[in-house]
């Protein structure tokens, strides 16, 4: 279980750190990280993290798929982990 928990701290940690990472990509006018990048990130377990960067750094908040889906996966992932602590 502490492996489980571990792994839902750093890939959140990741999610953070790539929405960071994209914004300021955004501003310099470089490449950017593909969304299907964020995505997978998000769906490994990273919804948390992806969505408190989403709102930290204010990036894709206009685009509805991040605007609504990360809130919607992070709470499906919140559910999970609230279950599996508790079986």
């Amino acid at each position: 279980m502490e492996v489980l928990i571990g792994y839902f701290i750093l890939i959140n940690i990741v999610g953070f750190i790539i929405m960071k990472v994209d914004k300021q990509r955004a501003i310099e006018h470089r490449w950017r990280v593909p969304e299907l990048h964020l995505w997978g990130i998000t769906l490994l377990g990273g919804a948390l993290g992806t969505w408190m960067g989403m709102r930290t750094f204010r990036h894709k908040t206009k685009r509805p798929l991040f605007r609504f889906g990360l809130p919607f996966v992070t709470f499906i992932y919140i559910g999970l982990m609230g279950y599996l602590l508790l079986v």
